[in-house]
């Protein structure tokens, strides 16, 4: 099992990891405290597109977590990166207010004009009805590529857990008769590559944690980062029985990096 001494970057999921709904979960608040006295960096890697950098930096704020914007990662500011880096994109999006927020803030161009459309960009749609899967059907049957702003089928809330981006993701992909082409969240190799490359930091000097063993876990794996699965989540113990997706600590809460922290450094 890895040394937590040789970790300089701590990158935490938020929803099922920090928070559920409007819960902080055990522990997270002094664990923060810990990390920040030691001068450890800290990254909050989210797969939300219904949430701004700046609605998720306040959403920690508001638990009494001290979070700064540079240090929040979404998929939905990571897919609007995405399209920076390509050759004049022009967008059509599905999703909410937070994903085409992103989208305007580093000035891609996007249209409601699905025959117009290069890129068609799917996040978590609140208000995902048929006249919107037709519109889409309409963008990719024209040429446009399907991207999808993350992998998630379905999302934790206290109690529950509600359709998540797949979900719309699926129903275009049927109507359009075509394949995604591209996924930007976790666990996907851009989305690491940009983490860590904000981060300043190498990966083996870098710990994933999360409650997902396919998006948080997988993603530490796949860049060469050590990984922590935490059980406050979508992740239950007997989940790990017959996934081979293996992280090098399993811990019930942030509770226990906590102690760590205090009586291992």
């Amino acid at each position: 099992m890895p040394d937590l001494r040789e970790v300089d970057g701590f990158f935490f999921d938020l929803d099922g990891t920090i928070m559920l709904g409007d819960r902080l979960l055990p522990a997270a608040a002094e664990t923060f405290s810990v990390l920040r006295e030691k001068g450890k960096s800290i990254l909050f890697l989210s797969n939300t597109t219904t949430r701004t950098r700046s609605d998720c930096q306040s959403r920690l704020q508001a638990f009494g977590l001290e979070a700064h914007v540079h240090e929040v990662v979404t998929a939905a500011y990571a897919a609007a990166v995405y399209f920076t880096e390509l050759n004049d994109p022009v967008v059509y999006p599905v999703g909410e207010p937070a994903l085409i927020h992103e989208l305007d803030v580093l000035g891609v161009r996007r249209t409601e004009d699905p025959l117009r459309a290069t890129h068609v960009l799917v996040g978590m749609d609140m208000h995902f009805d048929y006249a919107r899967l037709h519109q889409a059907m309409k963008a990719v049957r024209g040429g446009a590529a399907l991207i999808a702003a993350n992998p998630d089928p379905y999302c934790p809330v206290d109690g529950d857990v509600i359709p998540d981006t797949w979900a719309m993701v699926k129903a275009i992909e049927a109507a359009s008769c075509a394949e995604t082409q591209v996924v930007i969240g976790k666990p996907s190799d851009y989305y690491a590559r940009k983490a860590l490359e904000w981060s300043g930091l190498p990966a083996k000097r870098c710990l994933m944690v999360g409650d997902r063993l396919d998006t948080d876990i997988l993603l530490g794996i796949g860049s060469g980062m050590r990984t922590a699965l935490v059980l406050t989540g979508v992740t239950a113990k007997s989940d790990l029985d017959t996934s081979p997706i293996r992280p090098d600590y399993v811990w019930n809460s942030l509770g226990d990096l906590l102690e760590a922290l205090r009586f291992d450094f």
